[in-house]
């Protein structure tokens, strides 16, 4: 029985000290005593307090991520309904450390402690431990400036450097020093006089007639370069918290591998037939890599003595549904070795339970963006050295462990020290659409940690321009680079919202949108590749990938209208629908978060007074939407058969999983760039949108 007082934490009834409840209530006390941050509690209070911004330099397994929020809100940083915010670089961090420290404070997950991250929130007014990602930190900006819901901001795992956690540091930065102002009355003093220029650049006002407290600012990691912290935040203290959990031991190999996939899958075994019990988790560079180890793992487990553990292999990277994600947070069963294949999503934050060894083959697939073709791809390349110590210290969480490097330990040395920062290698498009709506005109002279090319800025400054969301001196449209600022979408697909409303096809475009910002729809299982084709049949418009898109969505809306219809609940329903995905090989996780996206950007559209209508079965209005909208992406076909792209006159070719691949369209078509396997392109939706002659002109 669980009751809860009047603040909403929850009053646990004892059942007997011996009630598994209560074992696992004692076990997650002796942990965080364990922990090496749990002997400095009072020495960073009084840091947190004596100083406002604050950069804490914390091994992995010390705890700082789970603890130092709940130190803070114990130590009354949450008065006056006040929020510790802690942003995370990745999605699936900031909800599974929410849920654990939800458990260690006994509440349900949403009250004092929940989670925010994009198109999923489980905040509510009692939440004062809020996790996010940092990209949903930098859209609350948008609507209050001065984050004055939040007392501390914590930025976790700040050395990974993603492209918006340096936009949110710039942002902090001038946030704090405005938040500062209140309380300083000499206006010739050199902090208030940095404060102002801050506040310029920002379009921050300075807290007048309020009584916002300083903003206490905490940039936090296990492997940070303090001293370039500090030195950007004006010289702000550093603090060590000594001491890994437990120790690891490092191994290397002896040799270069030629092959670093069949190298880490001798080493799994190795380990399995050789080593002491625990869980093996494994670092792999992608989707396709880790399926193929999943597939030669289960072919080899079967020759394995009947007398040794058995094998679980359990895969997780970022597009695996989120409940097939959390399934590698699940203890092994008794007689069973887990073995978790991985991308980088498993190296920071994210304690997975059993962990005792990791198998690192140093590589990483990170983004790199060409600004001059206008194409991003995923380059697999070395990892930093403050990967390697992430990676490392994921085998030391729980008790001693090992980490198999599959490289020699001359090629660590010339590893760099730290991950180039993303801001350097990606589309900043989104990134400067988000500045100017905050009020930043000059992008050159913002205060990034460390500023992109010159050349990066001007091309998606151009962009953005040919999108219309800015005007001729690059200062932010009305309506429409406001109404694109508001959406949480990439840019282009903020403008197909606009101007399907102009072409009376909104709804139809909603849809699209919606689908595409989820994971692929269609899987294929190997042991059944007719059966799925025939079914992708069904939803297959001659038109392109985009009416694909809508014909299953449409079909999966009328399936649950049926079964509503007929008398079923909620819950009936949706178990008829999943039924349907099934017999049609649709990934049911993927649909659900499409529908979820929907209603959510349905609501943003409808706020902002754009008319939701339908194109009916008028597809060429659809496809001159398309190609008012995705114009920058647009391709046109050649004599020799290959495709031209107009914005970059780089020659490419419908991708094999487009339904249009065998039709070749006699004239345009329209390509995501956003994401990449077959010229770099991973997933790719392809709309035919003219066949030639005066049609074909009036559509360019």
């Amino acid at each position: 029985m669980v009751s809860k007082n009047s603040e909403g934490t929850p009053k646990w009834k004892s059942n007997g000290n011996n009630h598994p409840q209560n074992l696992r209530r004692q076990l997650i006390v002796q942990q965080r005593k364990s922990l090496p941050i749990a002997s400095v509690e009072k020495r960073l209070l009084e840091e947190v307090r004596k100083h406002d911004i604050l950069i804490i330099v914390g091994e992995t397994g010390s705890g700082k991520t789970t603890q130092l929020p709940q130190f803070l809100c114990n130590g009354g940083f949450c008065r006056d309904g006040k929020v510790i915010g802690i942003t995370q670089p990745r999605r699936v961090a900031a909800v599974t450390v929410a849920k654990r420290v939800a458990e260690e404070c006994e509440v349900e997950l949403g009250q004092k402690v929940g989670y925010s991250i994009r198109f999923d929130d489980t905040t509510s007014a009692t939440t004062r431990i809020k996790y996010m990602t940092d990209g949903l930190l930098l859209r609350e900006a948008l609507l209050d400036p001065l984050l004055s819901r939040y007392s501390v901001v914590i930025v976790d795992e700040a050395h990974e450097r993603t492209v918006h956690t340096d936009v949110l540091l710039g942002l902090l930065k001038g946030v704090q020093l405005a938040r500062s102002l209140e309380g300083r009355k000499d206006a010739n003093s050199v902090p208030l006089k940095e404060a102002n220029n801050v506040q310029n650049r920002v379009s921050l006002k300075p807290c007048q007639g309020s009584k916002l407290s300083p903003l206490k600012l905490i940039i936090m990691s296990a492997s940070l370069d303090a001293r370039g912290f500090s030195e950007y935040f004006g010289g702000a203290k550093a603090v060590h918290i000594q001491g890994r959990q437990y120790p690891v031991d490092i191994l290397y190999t002896h040799h270069a591998e030629p092959d670093y996939v069949d190298a880490a899958l001798i080493t799994i075994f190795q380990i399995h037939m050789n080593e002491g019990p625990g869980d093996i988790l494994v670092f792999l560079t992608g989707q396709e890599e880790i399926e193929s180890v999943e597939k030669l793992i289960h072919e080899r487990v079967q020759k394995l003595p009947e007398s040794s553990l058995r094998l679980s292999v359990v895969p997780i990277f970022s597009s695996l549904p989120s409940e097939k994600q959390m399934l590698a947070f699940k203890p092994a069963l008794s007689g069973t070795r887990k073995v978790i294949l991985a991308t980088n999503i498993a190296e920071t934050s994210v304690t997975i339970p059993g962990i005792k060894y990791v198998i690192d083959p140093g590589l990483v697939k990170a983004r790199s963006y060409n600004h001059r073709t206008g194409m991003e791809s995923l380059i697999i390349t070395p990892i930093s050295k403050a990967q390697a110590l992430q990676r490392s210290g994921r085998a030391g969480r729980e008790g001693p462990g090992k980490c198999f490097r599959l490289y020699q330990e001359s090629e660590f040395a010339k590893l760099v020290d730290s991950t180039t920062p993303e801001i350097k290698r990606c589309n900043l498009a989104n990134v400067i659409l988000q500045l100017k709506a905050l009020g930043v005109d000059d992008i050159m002279g913002f205060d990034f940690m460390e500023k992109p090319s010159r050349t990066a800025i001007a091309n998606s400054l151009e962009q953005l321009f040919l999108l219309g969301a800015l005007t001729d001196d690059y200062k932010l449209s009305d309506p429409v680079g406001s109404q694109m600022a508001r959406l949480p979408l990439d840019p282009i697909y903020s403008k197909a919202l606009i101007v399907a409303s102009e072409f009376n096809c909104l709804e139809e475009m909603l849809i699209s949108v919606a689908m595409l910002s989820a994971e692929s729809m269609f899987y294929t299982p190997r042991d059944k590749l007719d059966e799925a084709r025939d079914a992708r049949k069904c939803f297959t418009s001659v038109d392109g990938d985009h009416l694909t898109l809508v014909s299953v969505y449409r079909a999966s809306a009328e399936c649950l209208e049926k079964s509503r219809l007929a008398g079923s609940k909620d819950k009936k329903a949706e178990k008829t629908l999943n039924k349907w995905c099934r017999e049609n090989f649709i990934n049911s996780r993927s649909l659900k978060h499409a529908r979820d996206i929907h209603s959510q950007i349905r609501g943003h559209v409808e706020q902002m007074g754009l008319h939701i209508t339908s194109c009916g079965d008028d597809m060429l209005q659809f496809r001159r939407c398309l190609a008012a909208s995705f114009f920058l992406n647009a391709a046109l076909k050649q004599h020799d058969g290959s495709y031209r792209a107009l914005a970059s006159s780089q020659t490419v070719q419908i991708h094999p999983s487009s339904v249009l691949f065998r039709a070749k369209p006699e004239c345009i078509v329209v390509y995501q760039m956003s994401s990449i396997l077959y010229f770099g392109i991973k997933r790719v939706v392809i709309s035919h949108l003219g066949k030639g002659g005066k049609k074909n002109q009036q559509i360019k």
